[in-house]
């Protein structure tokens, strides 16, 4: 299962940055464009590719979690949950689960080693308010792996909230640990499970 959560974070890494490409495109055009920014920041910078962690994880905060619908994300993987949480709760898991993401992205964005990005024709338009892009990942001396990005249309871009690796929905992967840890400890558990764990990764970085 952490391999495959790897392998779903690392195909957002290679897909997603914020962009001024506005809505009335279709959604492969918005990956593909952001895509090959993305990619393009990487390769020219090369404290990114030493690792510099300062730089790495900058480029993670203003570059990969703008391009997330938090509140779409964190209503999916919560399920029942959200509804039965307080606004403080509610807000206390999108601020740990935003910092979540905030490191696992960093993380596998220091991985990058001239992996590429192929393109499945879309079958939608740019009337449509939700679209799924179909992609493999193309690894030097390895097998592509599949990832599917859903994406909805916001008043003036597009937001993911949803990425499948082969056949591996990333909101159901969660949606499933969260809910373990809920049954176990209740939300307030959850949570500081979460802070715990990004303090960690704080100290480590």
């Amino acid at each position: 299962m952490i391999k495959i959560l790897k392998r779903i974070v690392f195909g957002i890494i290679l897909a997603l940055v914020v962009t001024d490409a506005v809505a009335e495109v279709t959604a492969d055009t918005f990956v593909k464009g952001v895509a090959d920014d993305v990619l393009a920041i990487v390769k020219k910078d090369k404290d990114i590719q030493a690792g510099d962690q300062q730089k790495i994880y900058a480029l993670a905060q203003e570059k990969i979690l703008p391009n997330f619908d938090f509140d779409h994300v964190s209503r999916l993987v919560l399920g029942k949950n959200w509804s039965r949480a307080t606004p403080e709760q509610q807000a206390a898991f999108q601020k740990e689960f935003r910092t979540l993401m905030l490191h696992t992205y960093a993380m596998a964005l220091s991985k990058y080693r001239n992996q590429t990005i192929e393109y499945k024709p879309l079958r939608s338009s740019s009337e449509e308010n939700e679209a799924t892009v179909k992609t493999q990942i193309i690894q030097p001396g390895g097998q592509p792996i599949a990832v599917d990005y859903t994406l909805e249309k916001t008043a003036d871009s597009w937001k993911v909230f949803d990425i499948v690796i082969e056949g591996v929905s990333l909101v159901t992967n969660y949606r499933s640990q969260f809910s373990n840890e809920i049954r176990q400890g209740g939300l307030d558990g959850l949570i500081q499970k979460l802070a715990d764990k990004n303090k960690n990764a704080d100290k480590s970085t």
